[in-house]
């Protein structure tokens, strides 16, 4: 998966990803990229990008690349998430992209391993497990909390 994708919408609206600004490039077949256009609002005090924005955009891009595999599973919970940083992620006018895959299937459960990249400089890496809920699991539980 190495920028062999078109830039397309979300398959799901997930609002807090459209604010931030991430562009969703592609999943399949156990793989998913996304990317960001670094701007002022997602850099930290030392005007590299926040930490957080990194662990987001791996997040995401795992949990997308688990749910590829099964076109049923629309709810994911991520379970654990591991993150290690390398380097600092990139300065406003810069864009970073993220590379997830998944590892290991099961029914419910995906194993999952993410990358973030400032051109060709990994940033940060990631492993995460994740729930894949079918989307009647996601409403019942949510009438239930």
């Amino acid at each position: 998966m190495d920028g062999d994708f078109k830039p397309q919408p979300f398959p799901t609206e997930i609002p807090f990803l459209q604010d931030l600004g991430v562009e969703f490039l592609g999943m399949g077949n156990g793989e998913a990229q996304v990317a960001l256009n670094l701007e002022h609002r997602h850099l930290n005090s030392w005007m590299v990008t926040h930490g957080g924005v990194v662990m987001t955009l791996l997040d995401v891009v795992m949990s997308m690349a688990g749910r590829s595999l099964d076109p049923t599973a629309r709810g994911g919970v991520t379970i654990e998430m591991k993150t290690s940083f390398l380097q600092p992620g990139g300065h406003a006018g810069g864009r970073i992209v993220a590379k997830g895959k998944a590892l290991h299937r099961s029914t419910s459960m995906c194993f999952c391993e993410g990358e973030l990249w400032n051109g060709d400089k990994l940033v940060a890496k990631a492993t995460g497990t994740f729930k894949f809920l079918k989307r009647l699991d996601v409403a019942h539980k949510m009438e239930h909390d």
